[in-house]
């Protein structure tokens, strides 16, 4: 197939909104009848989703951007994926698949073998797509760390993808960032480098018509666009951009809490919360805040004897031990509500045994082989559609007792029907929602708000060169 170029999206620092400009570029270029794909050479996230294709893990970004554009998700568009280990240990998700823990400085030690990895998997895609919308990873320019910089200089030089830089006002020093950043660029790449998107701009536009002239006069750097802040409350990638959830709590009429254990996974599982103007959603590190909620949601957790300990340091045990408290605890945290916990093969920690909050009866035992696949289930009597990613094993897939929902199974607040039944048994008013509709309407409202403060006509030219 005859392919353009491809296309990298570098920050020029941290968190400056890489991963949303990369879905809306995504979306817009396949508006365009492109045949586009997302791709992130490696994540560090321990959020992730199980792909449609080869049942592998893949960072939320990536699947979210495909599934946007209607495409099927696959490990090709995350080939790492990195999560928290113990002690200086880091989990290792390759091609989807996981091959365990390993040192930090071991795996970064091992570049020479990684390399062939994202290779593979972003060759895979250009046998299929004419464009890839590829991700960078916090800065390209962090000067000790670019030999081991996978996700920016690497895939740039290597497939001599286009660049756009994408500067975040909010942090301030944006003049500083994108000067260093792009002088700091090998110079090859630097003729690769299309413009800069500003992004999060908040207040009057026209206040910064000066700050384009210096940096397109002065900086001799295109300005793609300066794009006025937006929330957008979904396909949040890390805690961090979790936080920072806007919500229209005005007419909610249920208070819910979701317990922000230290290593929380899969928070996506509450976008549907958010978004949800009759939910009240906090995110809550305080057990003297649980009586504030009509619910309570204990969440997936990466480390869930380390979690598990930290809740009860919390003074959360008792709490959640109450019978006639209202939880949903979901995989990580519905392995916490047994008698017990089982790690005989030590995939979690030394301790062979751990006591639990006993709400269900039985064990949790890890098993040395982690069960990752998605589905439709039948869950609480409802079939649900969702996905697992955990080692630990019980009876059931899903329990109900009174006052208590447990279930290994992400992705199940996605339903409305299963929402209903939750929400309804607490509060008969709850009236619900539909949560695809809104997404669909959401994600086009947003790439349009994109497309509205940067220019596409630059970019695509400069990707048919």
């Amino acid at each position: 197939m005859k392919k353009m170029h491809s296309l990298s999206i570098f920050g020029t620092s941290s968190d400056a909104g890489k991963s949303t400009l990369a879905f809306s570029i995504t979306y817009l270029l396949h508006k365009r009848g492109i045949k586009v794909a997302p791709f992130k050479a490696q994540n560090v996230s321990n959020n992730s989703v199980v792909t449609d294709r080869e049942s592998g893990e893949i960072a939320i970004p990536q699947a979210f951007a495909a599934q946007a554009i209607g495409l099927e998700t696959r490990p090709a568009f995350n080939p790492i994926l990195l999560k928290s280990g113990g002690a200086s240990k880091a989990h290792i998700i390759l091609n989807g698949k996981s091959i365990g823990e390993t040192d930090v400085w071991e795996y970064y030690r091992n570049m020479k073998k990684l390399r062939p990895i994202v290779k593979q998997a972003f060759c895979s895609l250009e046998e299929e797509f004419e464009c890839i919308v590829a991700e960078g990873a916090g800065s390209p320019v962090e000067l000790n760390l670019m030999q081991k910089d996978l996700s920016n200089i690497y895939v740039a030089e290597e497939f001599q993808t286009k660049i756009v830089l994408v500067a975040d006002i909010q942090r301030g020093g944006v003049f500083a960032s994108i000067y260093g950043v792009y002088n700091l660029l090998p110079k090859a790449l630097q003729k690769n480098v299309i413009g800069v998107i500003v992004n999060k701009f908040q207040g009057d536009m026209s206040l910064f018509d000066e700050g384009v002239t210096i940096i397109e006069e002065q900086f001799n750097i295109p300005v793609l666009g300066v794009v006025p802040f937006r929330s957008f409350n979904l396909g949040f990638e890390d805690s961090a951009s979790l936080m920072n959830y806007k919500q229209n709590s005005t007419n909610a009429i249920i208070s819910v809490g979701v317990i922000k254990l230290p290593y929380i996974s899969n928070f996506t599982d509450f976008e549907p919360l958010v978004v949800d103007e009759e939910i009240e959603l906090r995110f809550i590190t305080n057990v003297a805040e649980m009586d504030s909620c009509e619910l309570v949601i204990l969440p997936g957790s990466k480390r869930v004897v380390d979690d598990l300990a930290w809740l009860k340091e919390r003074g959360f045990a008792e709490k959640l031990q109450e019978k006639s408290r209202r939880v949903l605890a979901i995989c990580g945290g519905y392995e916490m509500m047994f008698e017990k916990i089982l790690d005989p093969f030590a995939v979690e920690s030394s301790a062979k045994e751990v006591e639990g909050f006993g709400r269900f009866k039985g064990e949790v035992t890890f098993q040395k082989e982690k069960i990752v696949q998605k589905g439709c289930y039948n869950l609480f009597g409802l079939m649900t559609e969702g996905y697992e990613i955990h080692n630990g094993t019980t009876k059931k897939r899903a329990k109900k007792k009174k006052n208590i929902y447990g279930t290994f199974v992400h992705g199940l607040l996605d339903s409305d029907a299963l929402r209903d039944k939750l929400f309804q048994e607490i509060n008969p008013l709850y009236k619900g929602y539909n949560f695809q509709a809104y997404k669909k309407s959401a994600i086009a409202s947003f790439c349009e708000h994109i497309e509205q403060h940067i220019s596409i006509p630059t970019i695509l030219k400069a990707l048919h060169e």
